[in-house]
């Protein structure tokens, strides 16, 4: 189900002396089943887009489609573009609030009139996505560890079974095992069951590994997009704009000043250390 912004434009509190334009005519396209990484500077408008992208924003100017349609086209945005294009805030351990991780597992599909049956099925299959014990369900989600809420927090958008994911910086203070676990379900999701996935993050090696594409965004517009590969190619601009690079870039690059024939296009740590003992045996 593809998600596109057509020359999206917003400004908070317009008309007013706090007035501040956050999107000047953002033309972006999510494709069917792919793994966008949104990145950019503070203030660069990330967030302000990705709300767009599931119609908890109305643009002041352009359009939001998904599946083609115009959210727009009416007065309000459908409830089922919030059914499709799941959000998950920064920390959305933050977004837990129910008595039982069943409990809030189930609200968003309780919401949509279904019968407790299905409800119950979906609560069990979602749990099963993001690789939570089925022993946790009676248990206070304010009782798991970090990396356990922010996956049942994951569970409940995952619930309502939407074609396309959003996620804002999800790996935020988490520890390395936590951010390994997120990490992993996200690509198991987009790989494997094919789900459209958005993501934001500052960091460069988690967008190296899961990214089939990368849009920056700069100024409240697209400043650059394509493949991991080409966009950390352009690592000058990055670093003007306050963006790093993965390690295997800024590896490749330190060996290269040194006199090393490594490839100019590393992007993983397997492919830097492949290219150093390639290099070690001349």
């Amino acid at each position: 189900m593809p998600v596109e912004a057509r020359s999206v434009g917003y400004t908070y509190l317009p008309g007013t002396p706090s007035s501040r334009e956050v999107l000047r005519g953002v033309d972006l396209r999510v494709e069917d089943g792919e793994c966008l990484a949104l990145v950019g500077p503070t203030g660069s408008g990330k967030t302000t887009l990705l709300k767009h992208l599931n119609g908890l924003l109305r643009p002041a100017f352009g359009q939001v489609l998904v599946d083609g349609v115009d959210i727009w086209a009416r007065r309000s945005a459908p409830r089922w573009v919030r059914q499709k294009v799941g959000l998950l805030f920064q920390y959305p351990e933050d977004q837990l609030f129910a008595e039982t991780v069943a409990a809030d597992i189930a609200f968003g599909p309780r919401n949509l009139g279904l019968s407790p049956a299905e409800v119950e099925e979906r609560v069990h299959e979602a749990l099963e996505l993001v690789g939570l014990e089925p022993g946790l369900l009676g248990r206070s989600p304010f009782q798991l560890s970090g990396g356990q809420m922010r996956r049942a927090a994951l569970a409940g958008v995952l619930a309502l079974r939407p074609s396309v994911l959003v996620l804002d910086e999800p790996t935020a203070g988490l520890d390395p095992q936590g951010r390994r676990e997120i990490l992993d379900h996200i690509r198991l999701l987009n790989r494997e069951r094919g789900l459209g996935v958005v993501l934001v993050s500052h960091n460069m090696d988690e967008v190296a590994r899961l990214a089939d594409r990368i849009a920056v965004l700069d100024g409240g517009r697209i400043a650059l997009t394509g493949p991991p590969r080409e966009v950390f190619a352009q690592g000058d601009y990055l670093t003007r704009l306050g963006l790093d690079v993965p390690e295997a870039v800024r590896l490749g690059n330190l060996l290269r000043g040194r006199g090393w024939g490594v490839r100019p296009d590393l992007l993983t740590p397997d492919e830097a250390v492949e290219e150093i003992l390639r290099c070690l045996a001349r």
